[in-house]
């Protein structure tokens, strides 16, 4: 697993001018004062699985509200299912965190509170207000009912105050085996919010936690430890994406039974939805188990991990999120417009170099033999706010794209061709005089003659070619492997319905390109490097797979803007 240090850019902490509904909740509550205390928002992963897009969405919002409101932000471990989580979770959290930009006032542990959680259960249990019910989970689940029918109460739900606690007790000290009781909140077996027909509180399991040991065998549920945990730390905005929405209500109950003065706001937001993506961490478990993918890591996963080690910055996600927005209904985003991010992102900070990905040889026949002259060629574009160049050796054989090349032309194909001249990239004019083929009529070389009078691009008398092309010289370029990466599924939607995921994977979200040739200036650059490819795309140099002499590069993104284009067609 890669773990890069940090190079994003530290986020502007000043108040942004556009808000969404969430920002706009936030600054009315600082005006009115409402919370009689510092905003405090709260981040707060399961320690089970890396961090992807959907969590870069809450992240932002999350640290982002606090930077423009002066507030603090918690990183809140949610580690309360001992079976599924590992502290090499936790350590991917924190480092693709820090990697975006941001960094939380404290780091805390949603299981260092199980003490004072417990304290909350027998709390409810005195007050009359939970009981230990001895069903099985199956017997529970059936007795919940449904939206139209009302559930059956437990059994045991009018046990006593003195019998609950004793069994809550002896719960707690490891009397029972798993499964035989759980603690659940008495409220309404007929509400019409499924969540609040006795939901369950704590249950039994005899596991081993990766930061408590074996200290408890007694577990809360989210919808008991995450309510209570916020109101631990004095949260004053509990930021939740829809899907918990239903569970608002036994937010607000817990707050009341428990008597906690000025609770925490819960609010939700739409998650983000992403075309040809999943964001499910079960289903991509499936696929990494599968072996589709390289691992969590891998580039065409939606990880932070993932997303960096295809050449993702941080600055470009922020700004994909951004653009995204945040709002309270469902909505798909398209997948133009995180590649538009990325893109425009890269376009102002990467430097640009040639790279030839299918070879096709040309000899210049009226260039000295063992010359080699250095071309200076500029590393960033006019409109760019970087300067900076690199010499590119210039030589009697060059590679240039078998794609720039047609024997018989179509019209309005202004490359190479016979009897045709075109601009050599920083270079000089050539024309093709004579294409060599192999026995099985294969073009395998071209011959071609130059104009020594048009170094750099331009001629002395003003003539002008329609196409300008990319090349490297034959005897200085270094060979590399480009992974070229598409979408890793083939409907815009694969988290539709519970269908298997892997029979929707792109057999094609991968191609191996060995054999390209790119420019030497390369070679002596760290791996992990950012780079436009010349009318190709943007590359970076894979930190885990590279080496010196044997460079693998990985495609972030093609140089085509549909987004940007669609945008202009409004």
């Amino acid at each position: 697993m890669s773990q890069p240090v940090s190079d994003a850019t530290p986020p502007d902490a000043a108040p942004v001018r556009a808000r969404d509904f969430i920002r706009e909740m936030v600054a009315e509550d600082v005006a009115a004062e409402r919370f009689g205390r510092q905003i405090a928002t709260r981040f707060p992963p399961e320690p089970n699985g890396y961090p992807h897009l959907g969590h870069v969405k809450s992240i932002c919002l999350n640290f982002g509200i606090k930077e423009e409101f002066s507030g603090r932000c918690n990183l809140r471990f949610d580690d309360t299912n001992p079976e599924t989580e590992d502290i090499k979770y936790v350590e991917a959290i924190k480092n693709d965190i820090r990697w975006l930009g941001f960094q939380w006032d404290e780091e805390l542990y949603a299981s260092d509170y199980f003490g004072k959680l417990y304290e909350f259960a027998e709390l409810l249990v005195r007050k009359g207000s939970a009981y230990v019910d001895s069903q099985t989970s199956e017997q529970i689940r059936e007795a919940r009912g449904t939206v139209m029918v009302p559930g059956t109460n437990s059994p045991y739900r009018d046990r006593s105050v003195d019998e609950n606690l004793d069994l809550l007790r002896r719960m707690r000290a490891g009397e029972f085996p798993d499964g035989a009781h759980v603690l659940r909140a008495k409220i309404d077996m007929a509400h019409a919010n499924m969540v609040m027909r006795d939901p369950v509180l704590l249950r039994i399991r005899h596991a081993h936690h990766y930061r408590q040991g074996d200290a408890w065998c007694l577990y809360p549920l989210y919808d008991f430890a995450h309510p209570l945990s916020d109101a631990i730390e004095n949260i004053t905005h509990s930021l939740c994406t829809l899907e918990f929405k239903d569970n608002n209500d036994i937010y607000r109950w817990l707050m009341r039974e428990c008597g906690i003065e000025r609770p925490p706001e819960q609010t939700e937001f739409s998650r983000l939805d992403l075309e040809y993506t999943v964001m499910s961490k079960r289903k991509l478990l499936r696929l990494v188990n599968a072996g589709v993918v390289e691992g969590w890591d891998d580039p065409r996963m939606p990880t932070v991990s993932g997303l960096r080690r295809r050449g993702v910055t941080p600055e470009g996600l922020r700004d994909f999120v951004t653009t995204a927005g945040v709002s309270r209904k469902p909505q798909r985003t398209e997948l133009a417009t995180l590649e538009h991010a990325i893109r425009n992102d890269l376009n102002m900070r990467v430097p640009r170099v040639m790279c030839v990905v299918r070879p096709l040889k040309v000899v210049i026949t009226n260039y000295p033999e063992g010359q080699v002259e250095q071309l200076d060629a500029p590393s960033y574009p006019h409109d760019v706010p970087k300067t900076g160049s690199r010499p590119v050796p210039f030589s009697r054989e060059l590679f240039i794209e078998r794609d720039d090349f047609m024997e018989n032309p179509p019209k309005k194909f202004f490359r190479l061709a016979p009897g045709r001249e075109v601009r050599l990239r920083y270079g000089y004019f050539i024309t093709c005089q004579e294409v060599v083929k192999n026995s099985a009529g294969e073009v395998v070389e071209l011959r071609c003659t130059y104009d020594p009078a048009t170094r750099g691009g331009d001629s002395p008398d003003g003539r002008k070619v329609q196409g300008t092309i990319h090349w490297v010289s034959a005897p200085h370029a270094l060979d590399v492997t480009l992974r070229l990466y598409d979408k890793l599924f083939t409907v815009p939607e694969p988290d539709a319905g519970e269908g298997d995921v892997l029979e929707l994977v792109n057999p094609e979200s991968l191609t191996i390109v060995r054999g390209a040739k790119i420019e030497p200036s390369v070679g002596k650059d760290p791996l992990g490097s950012r780079y436009q490819f010349e009318r190709t795309a943007y590359f970076i140099s894979d930190p885990l797979e590279s080496k010196p002499g044997a460079l693998v590069f990985n495609r972030t993104v093609t140089l085509r803007d549909s987004w940007a284009k669609a945008q202009a067609q409004k």
